[in-house]
């Protein structure tokens, strides 16, 4: 196999319970991430890494403190599996871009060669808990707006904000467009987008991600990225904040990676770049768990088709 190949890896939400039993149980490359993601982690998430990505509980899996590392280390495992497959178990495979939604950013940056596995594990881990911590400080929300344009979103956070935070926070597709803030500002949300012609629905999570009540996790982030060695990617990986290939320099690295967590995910905006760089020349895959990635694509450029590896 030597077509370029573009990565897109997913971000918290796509985790369930068994997700990669089926790799680990079948590729020694996929079981050798797990187990070392168990031996950096050990009990800090209250059980073996492996056994809640297995065997849940789902409530536990769903605590954005554990999705995250989960998500990670699944991502990672499922791609150590496919460059076996793809017979690139000894060297680098042929990528053209790679690029992953909010959490997924750093797996592609591991993937990339920015950081190691278990820099990009720490790193994730500690994002979990520090976004966790910053939700439980705040009372944030999350609306996702279907049918609005950028000029609607905006116009809908203007009405909606009063003198509370709201913003767009991630431009999933067309047509969908997710905001974050103050709750009493997403509940607001909803009547306005209606008046709108919009359709709002408030999305079930910790709190208001990619948000200015981020801002405490962002600060901690800040810190573990100064002591975290970070190299020039050797493949180009599209930052969420800007839908642009990340600069060598590792200052810039750090710097999109914190502004991420306060910023908008501009991952339509990513998409289409990468659609109109690679399509026609490049396979698209998209790392397990799930196929939510693939989905948007369909949304964003029908041309482009993606391939999920939720099971070996």
């Amino acid at each position: 196999m030597s077509t370029p190949l573009v990565i897109l890896c997913p971000g918290q939400g796509a985790q369930a319970v068994g997700m990669d039993k089926a790799f680990f149980g079948q590729s020694p490359e996929a079981r050798a991430v797990f187990e070392q993601a168990d031996s950096i982690l050990g009990a800090s998430l209250g059980s073996k890494l492996s056994t809640l990505c297995f065997e849940g509980p789902a409530e536990r899996l769903n605590q954005t403190d554990a999705s995250q590392p989960a998500i990670f280390t699944t991502s990672i495992a499922c791609y150590a599996a496919l460059k076996a497959q793809w017979n690139y178990g000894n060297g680098e495979a042929p990528i053209a871009a790679a690029a992953g939604l909010s959490l997924g950013e750093y797996t592609a940056l591991t993937i990339g060669g920015a950081m190691s596995f278990e820099d990009g594990l720490k790193l994730v881990a500690l994002r979990g808990r520090a976004m966790q911590d910053a939700a439980e400080a705040s009372q944030g929300g999350m609306v996702a707006l279907i049918g609005a344009d950028e000029a609607q979103a905006l116009q809908v956070c203007e009405k909606a904000r009063g003198g509370d935070v709201l913003v767009c926070a991630n431009f999933n597709a067309p047509g969908q467009i997710v905001l974050s803030g103050s709750k009493s500002a997403c509940d607001r949300a909803g009547p306005i987008a209606s008046e709108l012609g919009l359709r709002a629905t408030a999305l079930v999570v910790a709190g208001a991600f990619h948000s200015p009540l981020m801002k405490p996790a962002a600060d901690r982030l800040h810190d573990a990225l100064e002591k975290t060695s970070i190299r020039a990617p050797r493949c180009p990986v599209f930052a969420n904040v800007t839908a642009a290939p990340h600069e060598a320099e590792p200052a810039g690295i750090r710097r999109r990676l914190v502004e991420q967590l306060t910023s908008p995910v501009r991952w339509a905006q990513s998409c289409a770049a990468i659609a109109a760089q690679q399509g026609g020349k490049a396979e698209f895959h998209e790392l397990a768990p799930g196929r939510t990635l693939a989905g948007l694509y369909r949304r964003i450029d029908k041309n482009i088709k993606v391939l999920p590896h939720e099971e070996p």
